[in-house]
């Protein structure tokens, strides 16, 4: 067990180029497999609060199916207007086929 992690998946749920939504913290998270890394952001768009679940990715960047805002999945940087402010993220840790994250 990692101290201050919450197991949230494994890996065999999280195959390259999957994304699964989870809750960590008491919020809403979305888990990404991307270019062989495991990332999570806070599902919601900082534009209007819509949630990401469904959104387009492309490479490391999500799109809000709302109004287009995109995201850099790596940071929670913003990458576009609407959206101005970026989304929180979540440090993952990957052990023995779990996956954990931590409220950055």
């Amino acid at each position: 067990m990692l101290v201050g992690f919450e197991k949230v998946a494994t890996t065999a749920q999280l195959p390259e180029g999957a994304r699964l939504s989870v809750v960590c913290d008491g919020r809403a998270v979305l888990v990404f497999h991307a270019a062989g890394q495991f990332y999570a952001v806070e599902d919601i768009c900082s534009h209007d609060g819509q949630p990401l679940t469904d959104g387009k990715l492309v490479g490391c960047a999500i799109e809000c199916p709302r109004h287009g805002a995109k995201f850099d999945i790596r940071s929670g940087r913003a990458l576009c207007m609407p959206a101005v402010e970026g989304i929180a993220t979540f440090e993952v840790q990957v052990e023995g086929g779990d996956v954990w994250l931590r409220a950055n």
